[in-house]
C-alpha cells in the first residue's frame, strides 16, 4: 500500500479492527446463549460473532477483502478481551463516555455504510444505529470501548519506538518509490512524503509488538475454544 493512500486511522483499524463486540445484555430468566470460548475469566459467545458482523458497519476504513469468517471473528474477539482485560488495570487509560460521544459526532459523518442514511442528522444516525440492530448506547459504549484499547496500545507500545531516517530512506527506495512507479505515477520527492513514511513505519513497528504480546498473553493466561456440545467450565 503507498504512503498516499495509508491512512493513519485505516491502520490502527487495522490492528484493532473489530477486536470488541456489543456488549451483552441478556433479559432476566433468558436462557444465555451458547459458550464459544472461555478467556480467562470472560466468556464469548455466540450472539458475540453475530454483533461483531453487524458492528463492522460502524467501521470508517473496512477491510475492503470483505466479511471475515468464522474462526478469524472469534480470534479478534480473543484478542479485544485480552487487551481489555490488561486496559482495565490501568486507571490512568481510562476513555470517557462524552470522549466517545464527540469522536462518534465526527466518525459518523465518515461511515461508508452511513452515508444514505444521513447519519450527519441525528435522527439519521439513530434510524441506521437501530437498522444494524443496537441502541445508540450500546454503540456508543463500545467506541468508548475501541478508543480505550486504542490509547493502551498507543501509551503501552508506541512511546519507546524511535524511527531513524535511514529506516525512512529504505523505506522510500525499496517500498514506495517502486510501488508509484508500477502506477506509473512519479514519486514525491523524500522530503515531502518522509513524515508519512515514519508514520507508517511506527504502525507496522506497533501491530508486530502488539501480536507478539497478544501471543505471550495467551501463553500465561488460560484461553480455551470450546468444541461444539462442549460445556464451559
Amino acid at each position: 500500500m503507498s504512503a498516499r493512500n495509508h491512512n493513519p486511522a485505516w491502520t490502527l483499524t487495522a490492528i484493532l479492527l473489530a477486536l470488541f463486540a456489543a456488549p451483552r445484555i441478556h433479559a432476566q430468566g433468558v436462557l444465555v446463549d451458547q459458550v464459544i470460548a472461555v478467556v480467562n475469566s470472560d466468556l464469548i459467545l455466540e450472539s458475540d460473532i453475530d454483533e461483531e458482523r453487524r458492528f463492522e458497519s460502524f467501521q470508517p476504513f473496512r477491510d475492503p477483502e470483505g466479511p471475515s469468517s468464522r474462526t478469524a471473528l472469534i480470534d479478534r474477539l480473543i484478542d479485544r478481551t485480552l487487551i481489555l482485560q490488561q486496559a482495565k488495570l490501568q486507571p490512568d487509560d481510562r476513555v470517557t463516555l462524552a470522549e466517545a460521544q464527540t469522536r462518534l459526532k465526527t466518525l459518523r459523518t465518515e461511515i461508508p455504510a452511513c452515508k444514505p442514511a444521513h447519519c450527519e442528522t441525528d435522527e439519521g444516525w439513530q434510524k441506521f444505529v437501530q437498522s444494524q440492530g443496537f441502541t445508540l448506547p450500546q454503540v456508543e459504549e463500545l467506541w468508548r470501548q475501541r478508543m480505550e484499547m486504542l490509547k493502551f496500545v498507543e501509551i503501552r507500545f508506541r512511546a519507546g519506538i524511535r524511527i531513524s531516517p535511514e529506516e525512512i530512506k529504505t523505506y522510500y527506495d525499496k517500498t514506495l518509490a517502486p510501488e508509484l512507479i508500477r502506477e506509473h505515477t512519479t514519486p514525491p520527492p523524500l522530503d515531502t512524503v518522509s513524515e508519512r513514511i515514519q508514520e507508517i513505519l511506527l504502525q507496522q513497528r506497533v501491530g508486530s509488538l502488539l501480536t507478539d504480546w497478544l501471543t505471550a498473553l495467551k501463553a500465561q493466561g488460560t484461553v480455551r475454544i470450546m468444541k461444539p456440545g462442549e460445556e464451559a467450565p
